[in-house]
């Protein structure tokens, strides 16, 4: 009789998808809050817990599924999986925001931003000022793929530690 093996793949890409729809339910309460424009620690570190606590779940669970046993290899595959996914729907939706719904979304966070540039610049120029805000909307397509890989460090940091917590080998006998 063959063992079935579990595959890390549909953990990852089911709790990816959980964790996805956090993110962008967690974006839209940003949104109607009005405190999408600035991106607070409060809020990267409630993003981490979000994504830890998803994360510890999904290979948690694959753990049970695979009848108590967890290797490293196997929590890091889940635990960047579910950060990769999470992260591809989060990023689709504050494209839509970006582009879509608030076509004008730069113009106000940088607006916003000013004040703070400012007083933390004093020597800086309205002109300076200027460069750098033009500069920043021509590379503004770079915060997807930097944010992807930055989440799934994270995702993958987060997998470490959450396996070497959970790790349960198999006997060899």
């Amino acid at each position: 009789m063959e063992e079935q093996q579990v595959k890390t793949g549909k953990f990852a890409l089911n709790y990816g998808l959980l964790l996805g729809a956090i993110f962008v339910v967690f974006g839209i309460m940003l949104y109607t809050q009005k405190m999408h424009y600035e991106m607070s620690t409060a809020v990267m570190v409630i993003s981490i817990v979000l994504m830890a606590a998803a994360i510890f779940i999904a290979v948690n669970s694959f753990k049970k599924a695979n009848g108590g046993y967890l290797a490293i290899s196997e929590a890091l595959k889940v635990a960047v999986g579910v950060a990769l996914v999470g992260t591809i729907l989060s990023l689709a939706y504050q494209y839509v925001l970006t582009n879509f719904i608030e076509p004008d979304f730069m113009d106000k966070a940088m607006e916003i931003a000013k004040p703070k540039a400012m007083a933390q610049n004093p020597n800086m120029t309205e002109e300076q000022w200027e460069q750098g805000v033009e500069m920043q909307k021509s590379f503004a397509w770079i915060q997807y793929p930097v944010g992807l890989i930055i989440n799934c460090v994270i995702g993958l940091i987060i997998g470490l530690i959450t396996g070497l917590i959970l790790k349960k080998s198999k006997a060899e006998y």
